[in-house]
């Protein structure tokens, strides 16, 4: 697979040269971010000192990414990516095809847990990650500028804090704790606050569960009152209006937040799904 993608890219390239992004004139960084929640926090960290692209279009499946010759040239051109390996395998081949010294894995900052990739859904640990990303952006501004970046990571890190309270607060006292989703993409999330995440298929949101584990999960719901089946914005709500009918719940949305609709941002996405799992969940 590496050695047919190496061919193609080296072919588009060539064909690519007369249309590169266009290279910042007035000395800003330039960035190439992954999918949405990583162009998120390089522009909160960066501000007026960094122009980001992000690869993936909004309401794209970020990863089902193809990549095309002018993004391809925005990854060699870029003066830093950010991207999570193991996420989005057209990324990772590219990234493997150039300069890795200008990349910012964020999987290397936090370590993912079985596979899941999700992590910015934890407040707590994508500030860890804003943090990690502030050190390395100031390596690629000049001196006067590092201090408007540290400044703004330091705002950033303090609202993820901020929301994580909310979350804390807001699902402290529920009546239940088992949050039955389509696909296995909120382990972080429930982790950290003390929930049960039971989803109907794997991490992968094109992964097709058998009639057995569908019984397997509404018999689970069932027994534990579950009120709501959750599907994401970007994934047919089918499944978990399949288990919602067979279980008598309603399905509603849980965001993991891969990209978002435009007027959105990671905070309202994250403070809709907080609302949602509160009236989800029982919570007082």
């Amino acid at each position: 697979m590496l050695g047919r993608v190496a061919a193609v890219v080296m072919g588009l390239l060539v064909l690519a040269g007369c249309a590169r992004p266009a290279q910042p004139a007035d000395g800003r960084v330039r960035v190439v971010a992954a999918f949405y929640p990583l162009q998120f926090i390089s522009e909160q960290v960066g501000g007026d000192r960094v122009v980001v692209d992000n690869l993936t279009k909004a309401g794209a499946e970020p990863h089902d990414l193809e990549l095309q010759p002018r993004q391809l040239a925005g990854i060699e051109d870029a003066d830093l990516v950010v991207y999570l390996r193991g996420f989005q395998p057209a990324v990772d081949e590219a990234i493997d095809l150039g300069d890795r010294g200008k990349t910012f894995d964020v999987g290397k900052v936090q370590a993912l847990t079985e596979g899941d990739p999700h992590v910015w859904l934890d407040p707590v640990r994508l500030a860890t990650i804003v943090e990690r990303l502030a050190g390395r952006l100031t390596e690629n501004v000049d001196a006067a500028a590092a201090g408007g970046v540290r400044a703004r990571a330091a705002e950033l890190v303090a609202r993820l804090h901020e929301l994580d309270e909310e979350y804390s607060a807001g699902l402290a006292r529920c009546a239940r704790h088992d949050v039955v989703t389509s696909h296995e993409a909120f382990g972080y999330l429930t982790a950290r606050y003390h929930l049960v995440q039971v989803p109907v298929t794997g991490i992968s949101p094109d992964e097709e569960p058998g009639p057995r584990q569908v019984r397997d999960v509404a018999r689970l719901a069932r027994a534990h009152g579950v009120t709501t089946i959750f599907f994401e914005s970007l994934v047919s709500p089918k499944l978990s209006e399949t288990v919602a009918r067979e279980i008598g719940a309603k399905a509603a949305v849980l965001d993991p937040i891969e990209g978002v609709e435009d007027g959105e941002t990671y905070f309202t996405v994250m403070r809709a799904n907080l609302a949602a799992l509160r009236d989800a969940l029982g919570c007082g």
